[in-house]
């Protein structure tokens, strides 16, 4: 069943990520506006889309979210249609370890179950890392939190916002065919340099390497010749400015906090870079 948006203002709908997600945006909620066109954009284009924090927090009426993993997307799109069904799944999950390491075991045969997982696990894990062994299987212990680990009024909230929306399994570059003149595109992309001390680079340099960014620099000029604007996030590292500087980028440090954790966990500040093509006036 989808939640209803009948008489709903969404600019006026509250809401949070539903996923922990490394790497997630959370902390850049707070000054993406200063980044945004003065001028409005036509569609939202997020090929990365994670725990969609900028997304949900910008709320576009029209938007492309997509990312290569599988289980995340077809969460979205559970979460999207069906977000009863799921919110009735996760009631029968529990906090525990034992019932943690049973369900993480499991793969169930229907949609919104398995949306109901990967939720529940994301939640309950190890800081919400995601990870699979050699045979794709999901692999992260059990986390200890205390935290409920959904929400349910949150989630009817996030299907109303996503109501409408494309929402879809696929690498960044095929996206381009939906990306018009004016649009807004918003990449953030698994960093694969390391930025002094990243704590969460060990695990994603195997998911987009140097060769993946020098292709997404290729994807950014495609976008310049659409005529649409971006809005890249990334490491702040000199070799990732080298790759994304040529693009005739706008390139600003950000500073947030290292919020991953584990034994080897270097908390601090740490500063991230954003490139756009946006020019404010």
């Amino acid at each position: 069943m989808k939640a209803t948006n009948k008489n709903i203002n969404i600019d006026e709908l509250t809401c949070k990520p539903f996923l922990r997600w490394a790497g997630g945006k959370t902390w850049l909620k707070k000054q993406i506006d200063n980044f945004l066109p003065n001028n409005g954009f036509n569609q939202y284009h997020e090929p990365f889309v994670g725990s969609g924090a900028i997304f949900f927090h910008i709320k576009p009426r029209f938007a492309f979210l997509s990312d290569l993993n599988k289980e995340l997307i077809e969460t979205y799109i559970s979460v999207r249609d069906e977000v009863e069904s799921v919110i009735e799944e996760l009631r029968e999950f529990e906090n525990t370890k034992e019932c943690y390491y049973k369900v993480r075991a499991e793969n169930y045969k229907k949609s919104t179950k398995r949306a109901a997982r990967f939720i529940y696990l994301n939640q309950t894990s190890f800081n919400g890392i995601y990870r699979v062994n050699l045979d794709g299987i999901y692999n992260v212990p059990y986390g200890f939190r205390s935290k409920d680990f959904f929400e349910p009024e949150n989630l009817r909230n996030i299907s109303i916002i996503l109501q409408g929306k494309k929402i879809f399994e696929g690498d960044f570059k095929k996206t381009l065919e939906n990306i018009e003149k004016g649009d807004l595109v918003f990449l953030d992309p698994p960093y694969t340099v390391t930025h002094y001390n990243n704590g969460f680079i060990k695990y994603n340099d195997k998911l987009f390497d140097l060769e993946a960014q020098y292709a997404l620099s290729n994807y950014i000029n495609c976008i310049n010749e659409i005529g649409a604007y971006y809005i890249l996030t990334n490491a702040a590292h000199d070799k990732i400015k080298s790759i994304f500087g040529k693009n005739g980028s706008s390139s600003f440090d950000l500073t947030r906090a290292n919020l991953i954790g584990g034994k080897k966990a270097q908390r601090g500040k740490f500063k991230e870079s954003i490139f756009t093509n946006v020019q404010q006036i």
